[in-house]
């Protein structure tokens, strides 16, 4: 898809391709216009063609491509799915494959885990001192509460022995 001439609040006159059926991540400093871009521009131009909608579209010239695409997300800042453990990968069911992926390596079959041995909201596989959060939440009496990275599984929120189990070289921690 290409977007031409937008120039919605500190766009200007941005030129941008983004390639369709990728995972792109759009970055740059606070500021800069990645939001109207997004939102503004993108999201709108796409929902207003799928559901037959009117919203105001932020400037620019023209768009193409956006015939190619039958469906759009939006996802913002607010937390995402039913519990804070949510991410994008849980909330779009990519992280089901993912786990399929791990279930389906030699190391798995060999050591007998299954599916919920890749999640870090169940007992078995995830680091059960943080409860697969990886991070620890430090109360401070009289003060605001603290977190801070779980000492034994360093953030990754996986237990050892489930970090031994590896695909095309990556753990389950690496991937997500």
């Amino acid at each position: 898809m290409k977007i031409t001439g937008a120039t919605e609040n500190n766009l200007k006159n941005l030129t941008v391709e983004v390639p369709l059926r990728r995972m792109v991540c759009l970055t740059g400093v606070s500021g800069s216009g990645k939001s109207t871009l997004m939102h503004d521009i993108i999201y709108r131009a796409v929902a207003n063609k799928l559901h037959h909608v009117d919203k105001r579209i932020g400037a620019h010239r023209e768009i193409k491509g956006i015939e190619y695409i039958d469906k759009i997300i939006q996802i913002d800042q607010n937390p995402i799915g039913r519990t804070p453990r949510s991410n994008p990968a849980t909330y779009t069911k990519a992280y089901d494959a993912i786990r399929d992926l791990f279930t389906m390596t030699p190391e798995a079959r060999i050591r007998g885990y299954k599916k919920g041995r890749f999640s870090f909201n169940r007992p078995g596989g995830r680091c059960e001192n943080c409860e697969g959060k990886g991070v620890l939440n430090i109360e401070m009496h009289f003060l605001p509460s603290v977190e801070i990275v779980c000492d034994v599984c360093n953030g990754k929120r996986f237990n050892a022995e489930t970090l031994q189990v590896h695909y095309a070289g990556k753990s389950i921690a690496d991937i997500l």
